[in-house]
This record gives structure tokens, C-alpha cells and sequence, in this order.
């Protein structure tokens, strides 16, 4: 009998649950649709925020990354966790703050109607493409656990995620986050502890990794190591705190419960940079060969190595939940991206499309036609993850990192500034982002890394340090010379001639006032927790069913163990959506 089919089919139940469970808080509003109507706790907001950094990519590409390079990958999340810090400390409750639906009404209140409607086509694309990467990796992965078509896996994974994200909008999206971040954690706990047995520890982990552990191989300058960490924290401010990516914090409730969550991403991010990567470490060790057990995914087969640690190392069963952590991951990552998508395109095209014809239609109307659109987004994304599937010479990894720093930071950088800075005029930010293309494009083929270490006297680059090389000039030039150009644009400015200044001075009095949660938040706080105890109680119970697995003892006290942890949250869950105690009364609200 396979088991793992059985885990699988179980998690897609509970999933669609949540879906439905959420069906009719979603339904009240395009606002409710979009953002959950700004009244979700931190909990819930904090696991959203987490899991949009999280996709199947951290377990394939970035898990091959490990395998063959060591500790380096762990510098990537190491930057998210103080991204994560940066949002706790300043930028978190400040974009709850902007009191608006969706990311593009605030770049409206901060640039005006045309920089909205540019940023709002250059996000939906950049979007999408990156929803492809993620559903591109989910696909290999769980093609070769199916030995089935990569395509045939792409299409089913990807519809799959269409109707989770269309049924329940964003309360359905950061619900299930909330369900998805616990199989992560269960999945990742249990494989790093299994890894850490069987390696003898952590010390040998270390001493017995094939070559060097902390600076892998073909690095001739380790220096590149840390100036590639540095250039990262900047780079992930940017493509994380940034107005486009603010919708994390928009669903909060109030301006306490988004600096919450960042501080909850940040703890969950730091924690996972580490126990996320032990399998593929121990897999080094114990499965050199790892890397050739599915060849017929080319040069990703390294992406497979997690798998090979789970049926080599795993008890039974553990392949299904470790499709289902896969699973969970990919599908929040492209579930809150139709979802914003739907958001930005409704919000920020089509409503001021019909306001310029004097076409009124219902906001019932409205969520109907965010969901169609959802729908439509979910089959582009499978379009895109399919031509990605064709590159087969391109690994996930650098597909990412490329996609990355080529073209997000360009974009972000005005949209992180704008908080920052006030006087611009009306073309820089859109002037900025193609001056930022342009540099991305003369690094990728005028000045490149081959170029640089001809120009300064060094031996040529190894493939790694090349790529490594390539991302610190990027940044650094998108950093000094993209940003600064934005900065020097206020020398242009003129106050008598901005159009939008009443709008922007208002944008930047509500970034200083506090958002309090209203006196009819207490509902939708026990909904919440009686919602989500009952989703959390039900993955509980199927744990607990695992242990019936035929399995050696030690296995089945894995999923004991994972099951009284999954149902201790859901019991409390419950009991505190009967308790008064977690009531807390406000009279004033703030959209």
C-alpha cells in the first residue's frame, strides 16, 4: 500500500477545507477579498509573510545549492530574517499605516494615477514570472517522487493552487498559510532531527561534509562569501520592504499586529535558515551520489537530494508529508500572488478604466471578477512554469537568483524609498526603474565579472565565483547608482507644480497614525481562532493516524511526537476562541 499517496490526498482535503471554511468572510467585499477587510491577528499575517519567502524552491534549488556548496545558501535566508528584523522595528506597521486594499493604491497616494498604473503592469508580470519559477520546482519534485510527467505534475499542482486561491481570497490564502507554515515546520523539524542522528551530531556534520563545509567548492577568493552577505541584506530591505510587497501587513488588524508578525517571520526565518538545510548537508555525507538518482532531471537533479534523504532516511509516510510541506510551500507563494495580482489589477486598471467610462457596477460584481481573474492568473502561471520546465540547461537556483537582481531590485528601489523620500518629481520613479534595467542589462553583457577581473589583474572566475560576482555588482550598482539617481531627482523637484500634493501629504500623515483594531473585531478574532483550531486539530489527528504506519519503533514515534505538537496548537486554538480573556475592546477604527 503507499502511504505517501494517502498523506498527500488527506493534506489537498484539508486545504480545500480551509478553503471553503473562509468561503464567507471572503465573499462580503472586494476589501474582505483582497485583504481580509485589514482584521486577521498577527499569527495568522506572521505566517503569510513568512511563507511568501518560503516556496518548493528552499526545498529543491536551494536544497542542491547546499548539498554541493555548504553552509553559503544559508547567507540568502540569513538576509530575510534581517529584512524581517527591519519590518519589526520600523517598516511593518507603517505600511498597515498607508490604509489602503492593495499595494498599487498606496504607489497611487505616493506617485500619482501614472506611476500607479506602470508599477501596477511591471509588478503583475514580474509576478507571474515568479510564480512559474516556484511552480516550475514544485513540478520536478514531485514528478520524480511520481515517476510522472513533469508537465503532466506542473498542470495538476498548478490547478490545484487556482482553486484554493479563487474560493476564499486572502482569508482562505493566509489560512491556509497559517495550516502550510505548521507542515513546514513538522517536515523540517523531523528530517533535521533524523539527519542529525544519523550523521552522529552536529560536530560531524561539520568535519565529515565533503570538502569545505563553510566556503564550498571552486572558491578561490572567499572574500566573495562575505561581500555577497552584505550586498544581500541590502537587496532583501529592498525586495521585501518595499510598498508592492506591503500587502503582507495589509490584512493585519492594527498597527500592533503587523509589527507582530515581522517579528514572527523574523523568528521563523531565522530558525528554518539552519534546520531547512541539515538533510541536504547530512545527505552529503551519507548519500554522496545523491545527485545522480534521477537523472532524467538533467542538470537539476541535485534539486531531487531532500527526496533521496526522506526514502533513505525517512520513516514510511514521510515522502507524502514531505510532498505536502512542498506542496504547502508552492501554494502559498502562488496562491497570495493571484491573489494580490487579482488585487492590483482590479483595483489599480480596471476600476479606474470603468470611472473614466462613468460605468458603475456592485462590489459584489467586483469579487466575481477577482475571482474569474484569479483563475485566468493560475493558467499563466502554468503557461510560464512549463516554458521554464524547457530550459533544462538553467538551474532553479540561479534562474532565481537572476530574476532577483536583474529585475526586482530595479523595481523595488523606488518603491522602498518612497517612504523615505518625500520631494520627487512625478517621472523618477518610472525613469528610475528603466535606468536600473538598463544597468542590469550592460552588467549582464557589457561589464561583466570576466571583464572586471580582467580590469583589476585577477585570474578568471570559477563558474560560482562568477555568478557570485555578477549578483555583488548588480547589487551594488542598483544600490549606489540606481538609488542615487532616485535620490537626486529631488534636486527637480517643484511644489507648485505637483499635482498630487494634497494626496501625498495625506499619504504621509497616515504613515505617522496608528491603525487601532474597531469594536466589531472581537467576532472576527474568535472566527479566526475557531476556524483554524478546528483545520489545525483535524492535520493533528491525520498524525496521529500516521503512527499506524507500519514502521520500527522509532519511526513511529516521529509522528507521535509531530502529532501532540500539531494538536496542542489546535486545542488551544479552540479553547481561546471560548475564552474572554484574549477580548480587547477599541473604539476607534481606522480603514
Amino acid at each position: 500500500m503507499n502511504y505517501d499517496y494517502l498523506v498527500i490526498a488527506a493534506y489537498f482535503c484539508l486545504i480545500l477545507g480551509i478553503g471553503f471554511a473562509f468561503k464567507k468572510l471572503a465573499s462580503n467585499s472586494t476589501s474582505d477579498y483582497f485583504r481580509g477587510g485589514g482584521k486577521m491577528l498577527w499569527w495568522m499575517v506572521g505566517s503569510t509573510a513568512f511563507m511568501m519567502q518560503f516556496s518548493a524552491w528552499t526545498f529543491t534549488g536551494a536544497a542542491g545549492k547546499a548539498f554541493t556548496d555548504g553552509f553559503a545558501v544559508c547567507l540568502i535566508f540569513f538576509a530575510n530574517t534581517f529584512a524581517y528584523f527591519c519590518g519589526w522595528a520600523y517598516f511593518a506597521q507603517r505600511f498597515r499605516q498607508m490604509r489602503v486594499d492593495t499595494p498599487t493604491e498606496a504607489i497611487r497616494r505616493r506617485y500619482g494615477v501614472g506611476n500607479e498604473l506602470f508599477f501596477s503592469c511591471a509588478l503583475i508580470v514580474f509576478t507571474l514570472i515568479n510564480a512559474g519559477v516556484w511552480l516550475n520546482a514544485l513540478g520536478i519534485f514531485s514528478s520524480a517522487v511520481f515517476e510522472a510527467d513533469v508537465n503532466l505534475s506542473i498542470i495538476i499542482i498548478g490547478m490545484a493552487v487556482v482553486i484554493v486561491s479563487v474560493l476564499a481570497g486572502a482569508w482562505g490564502v493566509v489560512a491556509s498559510d497559517f495550516v502550510q507554515t505548521l507542515v513546514v515546520a513538522i517536515i523540517s523539524v523531523a528530517c533535521a532531527a533524523v539527519a542529525l542522528v544519523k550523521v552522529g551530531g552536529p560536530v560531524n556534520l561539520v568535519t565529515d561534509f565533503p570538502g569545505d563545509f563553510v566556503i564550498g567548492p571552486n572558491m578561490n577568493y572567499p572574500l566573495l562569501l562575505v561581500g555577497t552577505f552584505i550586498f544581500f541584506l541590502a537587496k532583501q530591505v529592498v525586495t521585501i520592504m518595499n510598498l508592492h510587497d506591503s500587502f503582507r501587513f495589509l490584512n493585519a488588524k492594527d498597527s500592533i499586529n503587523a509589527k507582530k508578525a515581522s517579528l514572527l517571520a523574523m523568528a521563523l526565518m531565522g530558525v528554518g535558515s539552519i534546520i531547512w538545510f541539515i538533510p541536504p548537508w547530512a545527505s552529503a555525507i551519507l548519500y554522496p551520489d545523491a545527485a545522480m538518482a534521477y537523472p532524467e532531471l538533467g542538470s537539476k537533479a541535485s534539486d531531487a537530494v531532500y527526496l533521496v534523504f526522506a526514502r533513505n532516511a525517512m520513516p514510511v509516510g514521510t515522502v507524502g508529508l514531505l510532498l505536502a510541506g512542498l506542496f504547502a510551500a508552492s501554494m502559498s507563494s502562488m496562491d497570495s500572488a493571484l491573489n494580490k495580482n487579482s488585487g492590483i489589477f482590479v483595483r489599480s486598471v480596471f476600476q479606474p478604466f470603468l470611472a473614466k467610462r462613468k460605468i458603475q457596477v456592485s462590489d459584489a460584481f467586483l469579487v466575481k471578477f477577482s475571482m474569474a481573474l484569479s483563475f485566468f492568473s493560475g493558467v499563466l502561471v502554468i503557461a510560464i512554469a512549463l516554458y521554464f520546465k524547457s530550459l533544462k540547461e538553467l538551474s532553479l537556483f540561479d534562474l532565481l537568483m537572476a530574476l532577483s537582481a536583474m529585475v526586482q531590485v530595479p523595481i523595488f528601489i523606488p518603491l522602498v524609498l518612497a517612504i523615505f523620500i518625500k520631494r520627487t518629481p512625478r517621472w523618477a520613479p518610472w525613469v528610475t526603474v528603466l535606468l536600473g534595467l538598463f544597468i542590469s542589462w550592460f552588467i549582464l553583457n557589457i561589464f561583466t565579472p570576466a571583464v572586471f577581473a580582467e580590469l583589476v589583474g585577477l585570474p578568471p572566475f570559477t563558474a560560482r565565483e562568477a555568478a557570485d560576482m555578477n549578483l555583488i555588482m548588480s547589487i551594488f550598482a542598483h544600490i549606489f547608482i540606481t538609488g542615487g539617481f532616485f535620490c537626486a531627482t529631488t534636486l527637480f523637484y517643484r511644489e507648485e507644480t505637483d499635482a498630487y500634493l494634497v494626496s501625498k501629504k495625506a499619504f504621509f500623515e497616515d504613515l505617522k497614525t496608528p491603525v487601532i483594531a474597531g469594536n466589531d473585531q472581537d467576532e472576527y478574532d474568535l472566527q479566526q481562532r475557531r476556524k483554524l483550531g478546528a483545520m489545525v486539530t483535524y492535520m493533528g489527528t491525520g498524525l496521529l493516524l500516521m503512527t499506524l504506519i507500519p514502521n520500527p519503533l522509532w519511526g513511529r514515534l516521529v509522528f507521535l511526537i509531530c502529532a501532540i505538537a500539531t494538536l496542542s496548537i489546535g486545542v488551544g486554538l479552540r479553547r481561546s476562541a471560548k475564552s474572554p480573556s484574549h477580548l480587547n475592546i477599541r473604539t476607534l477604527e481606522s480603514k
